[in-house]
């Protein structure tokens, strides 16, 4: 029988090695080659021959600097200029590059100031029909933004992100409230150089078949699927969280959304998802001999609903292949939808793990399935919500443990303060930013 020290520490193992396989710079560095005077990005070509055509680029979102950092290795002198807006770090680029701490998970000055950098150097690779890469990672929406109605207000852009961010609204619906106010997102940016011979490189925090989505599409038309973003409002009832410019930009649809998805042809290629992260924790559980099976289908549920069919799943696959030396791994990802109730600290991984524990702790008195269960969730790009942790970990043994510290686990749920509960336990997980982005990893073993 594994010990419930073993399954926990295997379950932390598991997600370090997701984490590890979606290294945004060693991504990059093998999609992009320079071969005498072709640039070679995944399956386009482009030559740099062609009167001398110069390179510029465009980086957004969390993992923005090890892109730029491995397109600059790569291209070297080739690359004249680039704009990239990120989380700040202390590693530099060359002066090439202009460089912005655009804010997040809400958009601040330095946002702003990214945005008219970028209409710039975009302008001028326009004028010149040069070669324009972008490197588009999860975050981007908040790190570089203008509005549409340049009468709209950063305050204002501000208090529509945080209405949004904390309604319960899933990303595509986010997103198309944001569109309806940016000049950036929706293929606004792409928009502004359609004499470039344009790429863009992704490292996705959407799923599947939306890549449009990801830093609400700088280079996407909008897909011809996406919601209504009055309706969005309507659904949630934001009227009176949303600033009056915000919905009157939202009753005035921009002009030329047709001719954007006329336009906007340019080509794609996602380097990394949720699913690089998923299968690479299968093949670690497997290493470890743990029996795998994946939960596709459970991505961005309520996250009541989403936890309760996961935690039923593990002991349904525990029931039908799960023995004595056989433990079991159930594999999940996405984002559950997660609303904001209360004013603790914490986000949807930790909730997550805390809405387990106490599931775990109301079937203790069953004397059937697994001696020990492992429920793990946390965010790749190293934060979750509020807080400084990516998520938590959770056992059959937190709600006793934390009883015994005179915690109340219900009252934690209820004041959105889940990552307080768990750090009290030491189970919170905190990684720290890690330069990537490919959404939530659920792991969970029972053995």
């Amino acid at each position: 029988m594994t010990s419930l020290t073993e399954l926990r520490r295997a379950a932390l193992e598991i997600f370090d090695e997701a984490l590890k396989s979606v290294d945004a710079r060693l991504a990059v560095r093998r999609a992009v080659h320079l071969e005498g005077s072709r640039l070679r990005v995944v399956n386009t070509t482009i030559n740099l021959s062609d009167g001398g055509k110069r390179v510029y680029a465009v980086a957004l979102g969390k993992a923005a600097r090890p892109m730029a950092h491995a397109l600059t290795e790569i291209l070297g002198e080739r690359l004249t200029g680039g704009v990239i807006t990120a989380p700040p770090s202390d590693t530099s680029l060359p002066d090439r590059w202009r460089v912005f701490a655009g804010g997040h998970p809400l958009p601040n000055q330095e946002s702003l100031a990214a945005a008219r950098a970028a209409f710039e150097l975009v302008g001028r690779a326009d004028a010149e029909s040069a070669a324009l890469i972008f490197l588009i990672s999860g975050g981007g929406s908040a790190m570089m933004e203008w509005p549409r109605d340049e009468r709209i207000t950063l305050e204002e852009l501000r208090s529509a992100n945080e209405a949004l961010v904390s309604c319960g609204a899933n990303i595509a619906e986010i997103n198309a409230v944001r569109r309806a106010v940016s000049a950036i997102k929706g293929g606004g940016l792409s928009l502004r150089a359609q004499r470039c011979e344009q790429v863009s490189l992704i490292v996705s925090d959407t799923g599947a078949g939306r890549e449009g989505d990801v830093a609400s599409g700088p280079t996407f038309a909008p897909p011809a699927d996406a919601p209504d973003a009055a309706a969005v409002v309507a659904r949630y009832k934001l009227e009176a969280a949303l600033p009056e410019s915000i919905l009157r930009a939202i009753g005035q649809p921009a002009a030329g959304t047709k001719l954007a998805a006329q336009l906007i042809s340019s080509p794609y290629y996602v380097l990394l998802d949720n699913e690089s992260a998923l299968k690479s924790a299968a093949r670690a559980a497997r290493e470890r001999g743990f029996v795998v099976e994946f939960a596709r289908d459970i991505v961005e549920q309520p996250i009541a609903e989403g936890c309760s069919i996961l935690l039923s799943r593990l002991l349904d696959l525990w029931d039908s292949v799960g023995g004595e030396d056989r433990g079991v791994c159930l594999i999940s990802g996405g984002e559950f939808a997660c609303p904001v109730r209360g004013s603790g600290t914490g986000g949807r991984n930790a909730e997550s793990a805390l809405r387990w524990a106490i599931e775990m702790d109301s079937r203790s008195g069953s004397h059937s399935g697994p001696s020990h269960l492992i429920a793990l969730s946390a965010g790749t790009d190293g934060v979750d919500g509020n807080s400084p942790g990516a998520g938590a970990i959770a056992d059959e043994t937190t709600l006793r443990r934390a009883r015994q510290l005179g915690l109340d686990a219900r009252r934690f749920l209820d004041e959105s303060d889940a990552y307080t509960f768990f750090h009290r336990l030491n189970d919170a997980i905190v990684t720290g930013p890690t330069a990537t982005n490919v959404r939530d990893v659920r792991i969970m073993l029972a053995g």
